[in-house]
């Protein structure tokens, strides 16, 4: 038999999905990747949608280019998910996150349970689009009034692969239904918001069977069965953090892409009101851990003015961002007026004129103002992070799609006051396939997962330049402005 297992990871993000192929030894990690396929959501007179049905064909796609594999795990963006009615069939494409049927409900919640005692039973931080408050504002819907059953991203194209349903964990935290000390569902805060709870499939945890492919599935992608579903960290990020390479070191993870989560690995949840008041978040990671982190809006800024300026090649603006001169326009890269898509450049040119600040005009300058921001968001969510969970970082870890950018990097580690290792840029994905292969006998525990991922990844590390006074001045500008 081969010490060599090959596993196929579904790896959807909030702008494109990707299969990739993971195949993994004793000594051996290598990723590649065979299909990729975007994820554009659609809007439509009712609101904004996911293209769920595109998703799966894309999936199906990456599975028949996969070839022979041992295992499917499925991981995505979180809060979000569809409504199955009595015969298990899909009630609409499910509501998209930036959706504005959620605007105002916080405060209809809070009215029935208080924002200090929903975070002290979920630790869970205001974001306008957790699921819980998505389930309040649908609660009059002809749509929830037929649902029988309601699946959270993964866990709905996982139920397609196999016909098995499940609630995964990882994920389950991000609804703000969980309590993180029981790591089970907060059954006192449902009751008062007259959600129902069996609605919810059973929970699932990484490593946990989720089914095989159907045979349907099997002879549209060519595959020879049994393949079995393996459920992961199926919230992308709980992925992405099983796969920092830190070696046993106090560290803080930043996981980058359209957004950056920021913060550190707990054993416990941090649930005083001081957190809560930062803003942080307590998501459930793998083997009893804690993802204590704060949502920074991340590279949806640039993203986004990217696509507004004509996508220009991103190469040659970075370089022409860093001749910039640093500091010069911040904005806060956590505000809630940054996370409706369109006309990205004019927001945060108002953002900089209204705070009294040189107004950004040109891609270089707007972009420049985006990365000081991201890198000075970064800097405050690491410090408070620390502070507010009494456990200090020697290193900082970025992981995801922002390690391609080698100024933000810097600049983070700039901001910080920390060596930054920047890798692996498919973290998501490596977590996945890592969390597969253990539940199949191949690697150890998650201490032995980051060695493997650090004897087997190319990683980078900047150490921080210039001392961090400047970013201090430039943070308490912001907090005045």
């Amino acid at each position: 038999m081969s010490a060599v297992k090959s596993y196929a990871a579904v790896d959807l993000g909030a702008s494109s999905g990707r299969v990739m192929v993971g195949r993994v030894g004793p000594d051996s990690l290598g990723l590649t990747e065979v299909n990729r396929f975007p994820n554009r959501p659609v809007r439509v007179p009712e609101g904004l949608r996911w293209d769920v049905l595109g998703l799966y064909a894309g999936v199906l796609d990456g599975l028949r280019a996969a070839g022979r594999v041992d295992s499917v795990g499925i991981d995505s963006w979180a809060v979000d998910y569809g409504l199955l009615d009595a015969d298990g069939a899909l009630l609409g494409n499910p509501v998209h996150y930036r959706d504005s049927r959620t605007d105002g409900i916080a405060e209809k919640v809070w009215a029935t349970v208080p924002a200090d005692e929903l975070y002290a039973a979920t630790g869970l931080q205001y974001a306008p689009f957790n699921t819980l408050y998505q389930l309040t504002a649908a609660r009059d819907s002809a749509q929830l009034a037929r649902a029988r059953r309601l699946l959270l991203i993964p866990d709905l194209l996982a139920y397609w692969l196999t016909g098995e349903q499940g609630t995964e964990l990882t994920n389950a935290s991000t609804t703000q239904l969980i309590d993180p000390r029981t790591r089970d569902w907060a059954h006192g805060v449902a009751e008062r918001l007259g959600i129902d709870l069996s609605l919810f499939a059973p929970l699932r945890r990484p490593g946990d069977a989720a089914g095989v492919l159907r045979p349907e599935v099997l002879e549209e992608t060519g595959l020879a069965g049994p393949v079995p579903v393996t459920a992961v960290g199926s919230h992308d990020t709980a992925s992405a953090v099983a796969a920092v390479p830190a070696d046993g070191e106090r560290f803080a993870y930043i996981c980058t892409g359209t957004w950056s989560l920021a913060g550190l690995e707990l054993d416990a949840p941090v649930l005083t009101e001081e957190s809560r008041a930062a803003n942080f978040t307590n998501e459930l990671g793998l083997d009893g851990t804690v993802r204590y982190l704060r949502n920074i809006m991340g590279l949806w800024l640039l993203q986004e003015c990217v696509r507004a300026w004509g996508e220009p090649d991103l190469g040659t603006l970075l370089l022409d961002a860093a001749k910039v001169p640093a500091l010069r326009s911040v904005v806060d890269a956590g505000d809630a007026a940054f996370l409706a898509p369109g006309r990205m450049p004019e927001r945060i040119a108002a953002a900089c004129r209204d705070s009294g600040q040189p107004v950004p005009a040109t891609p270089a300058e707007i972009t420049r103002c985006i990365l000081d921001s991201l890198a000075l968001a970064h800097r405050k969510a690491v410090t408070d992070a620390q502070r507010l969970a009494g456990q200090s970082a020697d290193v900082v870890h970025i992981v995801g799609g922002g390690t391609r950018n080698a100024l933000l990097c810097q600049l983070t580690a700039d901001a910080c006051g920390l060596p930054v290792v920047s890798g692996p840029t498919e973290a998501a994905a490596l977590g996945n396939v890592l969390v597969q292969a253990r539940a199949h006998g191949l690697v150890g525990d998650l201490a032995g997962m980051r060695r493997l991922l650090t004897r087997t990844q190319p990683l980078t590390r900047y150490e921080p330049r210039g001392g961090t006074q400047r970013w201090q001045a430039a943070q308490a500008r912001l907090a005045r402005g």
